[in-house]
């Protein structure tokens, strides 16, 4: 589990393609204190540790996982939203996130205003239902307020410090976020079908 709150932009330092696809990542980060087999967000989603040496670890990636998210166009210099798996007694920024990318979502425009940029994504058809006005969503593991919603699309408002210390700073209309909807939002609508369901 994770909180939405990332604590490092990593870089792709290395892409290895066979079975499956090994991704070395560069990190700020003490990397003695990376288990083998430890769960780290990156850039949303929840991936494995193979490999640690000092400044990097290795994770790796399914052809799924590749054709479900954004990581099958990671190359090298690919920067990346990094967070550590929560800790009981940890303190809970954002929201619950689980690093279950659930598709990927497209910046549609973004605008000054004030000191803060305004966002407008549209989210997949399937997954526009479980979007909320004032609900929580993640994109690329930032954990983010949805300000309205119109259909398929949805507006954020992000201010300067998420700006700079993650990703999203860099986002231009026509590029790609992965999306993980809200859980609170998954298990009411699933609660709301059973009950029209009569159950």
């Amino acid at each position: 589990m994770f909180t939405g709150i990332v604590t490092d932009i990593g870089r792709i330092d290395a892409v290895e393609r066979r079975g499956d696809t090994r991704f070395e990542i560069a990190t700020a980060w003490d990397t003695s204190g990376i288990a083998l087999g430890a769960s780290i967000s990156c850039s949303g989603a929840c991936l494995t540790v193979v490999a640690v040496r000092q400044g990097a670890f290795a994770v790796e990636a399914s052809a799924e996982t590749l054709a479900c998210t954004t990581l099958g166009g990671w190359r090298e210099g690919t920067p990346v939203n990094l967070e550590r798996a929560l800790c009981v007694g940890d303190e809970l920024g954002g929201h619950i996130v689980s690093g279950h990318v659930d598709g990927v979502a497209g910046t549609v425009s973004r605008r000054p205003e004030g000191d803060s940029v305004r966002f407008t994504f549209e989210a997949p058809e399937a997954l526009a239902r479980f979007v909320a006005s004032k609900g929580s969503v993640a994109l690329d593991g930032v954990s983010l307020t949805v300000n309205e919603v119109e259909g398929a699309r949805f507006g954020v408002n992000i201010i300067p410090h998420t700006l700079s210390h993650t990703t999203l700073g860099a986002l231009q209309p026509g590029d790609t976020v992965n999306m993980e909807i809200d859980m609170l939002a998954r298990y009411l609508a699933r609660q709301l079908e059973e009950l029209g369901r009569g159950k």
